[in-house]
């Protein structure tokens, strides 16, 4: 029997994975009071939020095949928060390449979209992030409707895409951790193709099977009335 928490626990639960998201920030500014963040200072802040925020993407995107898998719908309830600190993560890493690292000089900024590919893609999957983290509220999808706010918030797998893509394209040597979060994405993407594709096979096959069901019942009935 799956783990099924009433709603004090689930509440319980939400809290602790709060704190549990804030862990690497703590982390890193453990790091950094202590002088431990090496030669690059800049470099460091910038791989491990960058690093941070994939990992918190991977992790929203898990937690459907759980939910399946495991039969725990309340995992659902975690989702959001996982989004929004995936979101979080991003905009600290967004913040360290723009402040620590370019000192908010707008035309260097664009040059360097402009000129380095992996910048671009990152910078394209940061845009496309602000609008998932803007409508995340039950307010937001009562007033775009369910059937819009979930397809809006299905950005959130070119988002998955084009984050391995600037990791993948940003490291030149050692390309082992790209291709772990390329072999995850692959995985979560492709169960989900996978269940579409069974729910797909299997509603015509009930359909189909519930025509049968009629006409024979109809048969029945004719055959009682004559």
């Amino acid at each position: 029997m799956t783990f099924q928490p009433n709603p004090t626990q689930v509440a319980k639960i939400k809290a602790a994975v709060f704190v549990v998201c804030l862990v690497p920030l703590a982390l890193l500014a453990l790091r950094a009071w202590r002088d431990q963040l090496g030669a690059n200072p800049i470099e460091y802040i910038t791989h491990a939020t960058g690093w941070w925020t994939l990992t918190f993407l991977m992790i929203t995107l898990t937690v459907t095949p759980a939910r399946r898998l495991l039969s725990m719908p309340w995992l659902l309830r975690l989702r959001r928060m996982l989004g929004l600190f995936a979101f979080f993560y991003a905009s600290l890493h967004f913040t360290t390449y723009l402040w620590l690292d370019q000192f908010f000089d707008l035309a260097d900024i664009v040059k360097d979209v402009a000129k380095r590919p992996f910048i671009t893609v990152g910078f394209t999957a940061f845009l496309l992030l602000i609008p998932l983290a803007a409508t995340s509220t039950n307010a937001m999808v009562k007033r775009l409707g369910a059937r819009r706010w979930q397809w809006l918030h299905r950005v959130v797998y070119v988002i998955g895409i084009l984050g391995v893509t600037h990791f993948l394209w940003l490291v030149k040597k050692d390309i082992r951790e790209p291709l772990v979060f390329i072999a995850i994405l692959v995985c979560l993407l492709g169960s989900r193709l996978w269940w579409r594709w069974r729910e797909s096979s299997v509603v015509p096959g009930a359909r189909a099977a519930s025509g049968s069901s009629k006409f024979a019942t109809g048969q029945a009935a004719s055959q009682r009335t004559r």
